[in-house]
């Protein structure tokens, strides 16, 4: 079973994805004609001026913020110091370019998820990828596939990854059981995840503004501190990428070594193209009223995590010069911390670990219960029995790593990622005449306005009361 399920892995995660991702990210860049450069601030007006609350599903902020949740998770602290340890500073410069042409696969992703979504029996919106490869493409059986993907990894074993996480850093830190750190991780996420995904929104909508803009301000005054050498670091980046400058001493360099490992750094970390913020993107009521509005709130999301997060923990790292070739993963980033902070630093690492864990636990179970619902078991017994078995992985992540169940949850999501990447470049005519759609009613001067009879032939599945009947009157 090992041997299966590495080799499967092996395939995916070093040829498949790495080169399906990375050209689905150029293919919608380049049809699309770059909306992540030319409409970036779109972005930011469809974030900003959506109204604070919404009855029947949650506002673009929340949706975001929930993606985010999941995004920026422990990987953004480990993920980076590993990529730059393998790959030198250039893998970071590879991070970049992955992120921002992912951007438009992230756009593509959740604007499908929004077009296809649909309306449970409590009235509430949901959505994702299962729905859109069901309803767009007729094949329910592979949504079906998607979906218990999606349960198994993100829902179940990914949530017990975060809690080893915080497990081991409270541990660390301040020597508190891991069994008791499992109990009251699980006690502090039940008390979230019962009340749905519209409790999970709301605490999002607060915590992750607060962990990120904590995390960030941290390095923006180290970066203010030592800014005389900030110039020269974005340099090394750059330059160590395109092959101009040798890597530093004490770290593995050279050209193919910093492209391979920030390529793969950076799609394990923005997840765009892999499925996963599309189940919250579809949640939200899109303001404006067209499906594009969402897609562009989420490749936003992918800027957030990758261009600022994962920038500023390379930038710490660096500007530490504690790199070494020796150590990585968390203990490279908490032993940077600690020359910037003192020993301040290792309760700084292990307080970010567990909002960046603990907000990661929510948002991946908020994916798993959205499919959930595609599976039609949407009832009280079903999600109920989701989340006490969701909770019973955190408890039992805090308590041990086991590889091969962990393993089997990247072949999971790497099967997820293949079947979306499938879907959306079968569906990318409908995304063209979204945006098409979308920013030519913008350049006429008014606001974007989805009507479903202007689609004729592109929207079988599409629910006509959705986009219809509950449109905002003009």
């Amino acid at each position: 079973m090992d041997f299966f399920v590495d080799g499967l892995n092996g395939i995916l995660w070093n040829y498949v994805l790495v080169y399906g991702l990375l050209g689905a990210g150029l293919y919608f860049t380049i049809r699309l004609g770059a909306p992540q450069f030319r409409h970036f601030g779109e972005m930011l007006r469809v974030i900003t001026a959506a109204p604070s609350t919404d009855k029947r599903g949650i506002t673009p902020f929340q949706a975001l913020t929930v993606s985010l949740a999941s995004r920026v998770g422990t990987g953004n602290l480990a993920g980076v110091a590993v990529a730059l340890t393998l790959g030198g500073p250039g893998a970071i410069f590879w991070m970049w370019m992955v992120a921002l042409v992912g951007m438009a696969t992230a756009y593509s992703e959740s604007t499908l998820a929004q077009l296809y979504k649909v309306t449970t029996k409590n009235g509430d919106f949901r959505g994702g990828p299962a729905f859109y490869i069901s309803k767009g493409l007729n094949a329910p059986w592979a949504g079906a596939l998607f979906s218990v993907c999606l349960i198994l990894s993100f829902g179940l074993i990914f949530v017990a990854v975060q809690s080893n996480s915080i497990a081991e850093a409270l541990n660390g830190a301040f020597g508190i059981e891991k069994l008791w750190v499992g109990v009251a991780v699980a006690a502090g996420a039940a008390i979230v995840i019962f009340g749905g995904i519209k409790a999970i929104a709301r605490v999002a909508e607060i915590l992750v503004p607060f962990m990120a803009g904590g995390y960030l301000l941290i390095a923006v005054i180290v970066m203010v501190l030592n800014i005389t050498e900030v110039p020269g670091l974005l340099w090394l980046i750059v330059s160590s990428a395109l092959g101009l400058q040798e890597a530093a001493g004490g770290v593995a360099g050279g050209v193919m070594a910093a492209m391979l490992n920030g390529i793969k750094r950076g799609l394990f970390s923005n997840e765009a193209g892999m499925g996963s913020a599309p189940n919250i993107a579809a949640v939200a009521t899109p303001s404006p009223h067209h499906p594009s509005s969402q897609g562009l709130v989420q490749a936003f999301g992918c800027f957030v995590d990758t261009i600022l997060v994962c920038t500023a923990t390379a930038l710490l790292i660096l500007l530490s010069g504690v790199i070494d070739g020796e150590i990585t993963g968390m203990q490279l980033t908490q032993n940077a911390l600690d020359v910037h902070l003192g020993p301040v630093g290792t309760y700084f690492i292990a307080i970010a670990i567990i909002f960046f864990a603990f907000t990661s636990i929510l948002g991946n179970y908020s994916y798993a219960e959205n499919a959930m619902v595609f599976l039609g078991l949407e009832g009280k017994a079903a999600i109920t029995a989701l989340r006490a078995a969701c909770l019973a992985m955190v408890v039992w992540g805090a308590l041990q790593t086991v590889t091969t169940v962990f393993n089997f949850a990247d072949a999971a999501m790497g099967l997820m990622a293949v079947i979306n990447l499938t879907a959306i470049l079968l569906l990318s005519g409908t995304v063209y005449r979204l945006t098409k759609d979308y920013f030519a009613q913008r350049k006429a001067g008014q606001e974007p306005t989805f009507v479903l009879e202007d689609f004729e032939g592109a929207t079988k599945g599409v629910s006509s009361k959705i986009w219809n009947e509950d449109a905002p009157s003009t």
